[in-house]
């Protein structure tokens, strides 16, 4: 997970532009809200929890954003973006649509970063994962956006991006992976989490050979 003491602001003038101190203690404060809602929840982590974490001001803090839910929205934000782009790191897009026999591997692959990249970010994933249902609607909105983008790569993995069925597929896909790594990112356990890969995989192979990620 990102460290929130690793770009420590130095003590006394320094050099830095304000515009590049914001952007430092912004990122500390996001990753100070996924670390401590990690070990307290949502609703029983307070802005002095986080404040507290990230060492940073309570006027900072308000300088950057305008409450709770508001640092909450842009820590998501940052959680879906380090998804993203570890997912786009392990599996890049090909530069020209992947032979048949070679869109089995990717999905396989796309399966197995999406694990690592969970497990990588414990604190980010219980976020985007288990803590977003207590931060309201929008921030679940946020979060079935997110999905969405993920089952439109994963379409396009398996070369069925405009199939339907084929779409439909990859959505219950990704569903159902969400809702099978929630209880270890909730009890913030890699090892249970990436154990899932294989039968995850398994069961990817069998829904191709059936032709259901084929559209045939």
């Amino acid at each position: 997970m990102p460290d929130t003491q690793s770009r420590r602001l130095p003590r006394g003038r320094h050099a830095l532009a304000r515009e590049e101190v914001r952007r430092i203690q912004r990122s500390r404060l996001c990753a100070a809200m996924a670390e401590v809602m990690a070990e307290k929840g949502y609703v029983d982590t307070s802005v002095a929890d986080v404040l507290q974490r990230a060492t940073v001001s309570r006027q900072s803090f308000y300088e950057l954003f305008d409450s709770k839910l508001d640092c909450f929205n842009a820590a998501f934000e940052c959680a879906g973006e380090l998804l993203l782009e570890r997912l786009a790191e392990d599996v890049p897009a090909p530069a020209a649509p992947p032979a048949p026999a070679d869109r089995l591997a990717l999905c396989e692959r796309a399966i197995g970063a999406y694990l690592r990249a969970l497990a990588g970010e414990l604190a980010y994933a219980r976020l985007f994962l288990v803590e977003v249902y207590a931060a309201g609607p929008e921030a679940i909105d946020r979060r079935a956006r997110t999905q969405e983008i993920i089952t439109a790569a994963l379409a396009d993995l398996v070369g069925g991006g405009e199939d339907e069925s084929v779409r439909f597929a990859c959505r219950v896909i990704v569903a159902g992976t969400s809702a099978m790594v929630t209880p270890p990112v909730a009890e913030q356990d890699a090892d249970a989490l990436l154990a899932l890969g294989p039968p995850l995989i398994e069961h990817v192979r069998g829904l191709w050979a059936a032709g259901v990620l084929t559209g045939s």
